[in-house]
């Protein structure tokens, strides 16, 4: 029970990877709470059955106007956050010459802004109390790019980028901020693609074999626990080799 007496508010938690690192938080001790525009279904029900504390806030991130109030209202509501996973992200891919700016800005406000704003909310009251960890979900394409995808990828290298400034600004209140870049993770999304394709993708990896949710959730656990108490500033691939 790494994460006992903890309080953890983890965005994009209603499906797939932060879904996982919810429940994987509430499994090691803490009490969590998740945000996110879709409900999460029976979770809340099986968490609780189980023991296990978990809160819902309904919030769409995209409204950057409203997202620091929602926030702030979660602060008063479970006294200040130990953990804050900046994982909640959307897609909208098109060939850079085809892009809307409206499809540009939409995952630019949603994968960028709404983390800046909620990291900044949570981070004022971790450095009130000198006790933090913020964890942003960037994503291997952040480092390498990816065709179709500037939107996302300029959203992911800006989270790294983030990652790195708020370190700086918060270690010497004893708060690490570090960020995880996943690779190619067993997903809703990577469900509809076709099994050619899933195995296209799978041979370029040197473990052979797609991520899963559960190997995102491992590494935002370390960056969460006692564990990684010397570690801030970091990005953490979880992509098995892809990118060596």
């Amino acid at each position: 029970m790494v994460l006992d007496g903890k309080k953890a508010l983890v965005t994009g938690a209603s499906r797939g990877i932060g879904r996982t690192i919810a429940e994987k938080f509430i499994a090691e001790g803490a009490e969590v709470w998740g945000l996110g525009t879709r409900e999460p279904g029976d979770l809340q029900a099986r968490i609780e059955k189980s023991g296990g504390k978990f809160h819902w806030i309904s919030a769409d991130l995209g409204k950057t106007g409203e997202v620091e109030g929602i926030i702030e209202n979660s602060l008063r509501e479970s006294g200040g956050f130990d953990i804050l996973v900046n994982n909640a992200g959307i897609t909208k891919d098109n060939l850079s010459f085809r892009m809307p700016v409206e499809e540009w800005q939409k995952v630019l406000d949603v994968n960028l802004t709404a983390a800046f704003l909620i990291a900044r909310t949570v981070g004022r009251d971790m450095i009130r109390r000198r006790s933090g960890s913020i964890i942003n979900m960037s994503s291997v394409v952040g480092v390498h790019g990816n065709g179709g995808q500037a939107n996302y990828a300029a959203s992911k290298a800006g989270l790294i980028g983030l990652t790195k400034s708020l370190a700086r600004e918060t270690a010497g209140r004893r708060v690490r901020v570090n960020a995880i870049a996943p690779g190619f993770i067993e997903s809703d999304m990577t469900a509809a693609l076709p099994d050619a394709a899933r195995e296209k993708m799978t041979e370029t990896i040197p473990l052979k074999r797609s991520g899963k949710p559960e190997d995102v959730a491992a590494a935002a656990l370390f960056f969460a626990s006692d564990a990684s108490s010397y570690i801030t500033g970091q990005v953490l691939a979880v992509d098995g080799g892809m990118f060596i």
